[in-house]
């Protein structure tokens, strides 16, 4: 068995006010309300952009077991807080409604200041992703990896797709965060780069431009962490359950592990053109996986299940020695059969509109169910109007 290829999983939420499933700006009450619980402490729930958000990152860890205890550790214990703060939990790329008053950005200054400089584009970043971190030996290795797992990045958006709904509509699309984030101006498949000068010559090019603020806005599907010794994959929504994103987690690992040995080898790369892999992208995040998904080994359409299948044989050897061939090939084929996160959001609204939704993307911890009025000492300050808002 692979040793020393460990990782580790962040996952953003929104929180949604319990009656109408608009994002209230909670999270300093949500992580006050943390310290209270057994399963988590107040430092491990983050903060993010949005007021409406919050983050919990696993600790590092060598096997999937271990990652999935502690995101049923944090989405259980932060579930329950949500609940002391009056709010819930929400499981959901993007929010499904929106008041008409922007949800305010969080104290930090960095966030401050992106505000003042895209007002609109960071109003609408209600967005939630997660981000697998796996452990690479250096810098140079890793870029080379990041080069080499490059043209499977689409199909990881397409197997994460979970944010149908915005703005209380179908979007049509199936990963409508994919969308939103597309309008940074660093985002999408990053570029192919040989090594750790390559890579840091195309960053320090970004920043010259004056364009990007900092390295923490190079918003590719994947990208080295600056804060980590790993390869940070970010191309999947944050998902429905923690199944999916143990499976999601487990494919990213198997794919870097991959990268890594065809890097030590010498193999040659697929490097399919940029354009190529921006259409596929889209196309991931329009369909999901409900038609045809561009294959990147002959750049043509090929259906979703066959490409998902070619994506798990690539990466069947490192998964045997990783101990997770069967966890997550099972996986795979779950995602395949019963529908990503973003179909089954779609089947839970039309079964039983937005309660069902709701129900769905965020369920109600039992504790929390005994009272539903407004918390004390936290005024509803929408309009009146947008508490009735619903998705269409």
């Amino acid at each position: 068995m692979t040793t020393g290829v460990t990782l580790g999983v962040e996952e953003e939420f929104l929180l949604l006010d319990r009656r109408t499933g608009l994002p209230v700006p909670r999270v300093r009450q949500v992580q006050e309300a943390a310290e209270h619980e057994r399963g988590v402490r107040r430092e491990e729930v983050d903060s993010e952009l949005l007021q409406a958000m919050v983050e919990v990152a696993t600790p590092v860890c060598s096997e999937l077991d271990e990652v999935a205890a502690h995101l049923v550790r944090f989405r259980q214990a932060v579930a329950r807080a949500a609940g002391d703060a009056h709010c819930r939990l929400a499981s959901t790329g993007g929010a499904p409604t929106a008041g008409r008053a922007a949800v305010p950005v969080t104290g930090e200054r960095r966030y401050q200041e992106m505000r003042v400089d895209a007002a609109r584009l960071v109003d609408e970043q209600l967005i939630c992703g997660m981000h697998i971190h796996v452990a690479v030996p250096d810098r140079h290795a890793g870029a080379a990896a990041l080069g080499r797992l490059r043209p499977w990045l689409p199909v990881l958006v397409a197997l994460g797709a979970n944010s149908p709904f915005w703005e209380g509509r179908d979007t049509g699309f199936a990963s409508w965060r994919t969308v939103v984030f597309g309008r940074w101006p660093v985002s999408g498949a990053p570029p192919f780069f040989s090594g750790a000068s390559h890579y840091e010559e195309r960053v320090a090019a970004l920043l010259g431009t004056g364009v990007v603020a900092d390295r923490h806005q190079l918003y590719w599907h994947a990208r080295l962490s600056d804060d980590y010794p790993t390869l940070e994959v970010r191309a999947p929504d944050v998902q429905l359950d923690v199944g999916s994103a143990v499976t999601l987690a487990g494919i990213a690992r198997g794919l870097v592990v991959t990268a890594l040995r065809e890097g030590r080898r010498g193999a040659r790369p697929l490097d399919p053109p940029a354009s190529v892999l921006q259409a596929a992208g889209w196309h991931a995040a329009r369909r999901g996986l409900s038609a045809d998904l561009v294959d990147p080994r002959t750049e043509t359409p090929s259906p979703a299940a066959d490409v998902v299948g070619a994506l798990v044989e690539r990466i069947t050897p490192a998964l045997k020695e990783l101990g997770d061939v069967d966890r997550v090939t099972a996986g795979a084929q779950r995602l395949i059969t019963e529908g990503t996160g973003a179909a089954r959001q779609r089947a839970a609204f039309a079964a039983g509109g937005t309660k069902a939704l709701l129900d769905l993307i965020a369920p109600e911890p039992q504790e929390s169910r005994d009272s539903r009025e407004q918390a004390p000492g936290v005024p509803d300050q929408r309009p009146e109007a947008d508490r009735e808002a619903r998705v269409q």
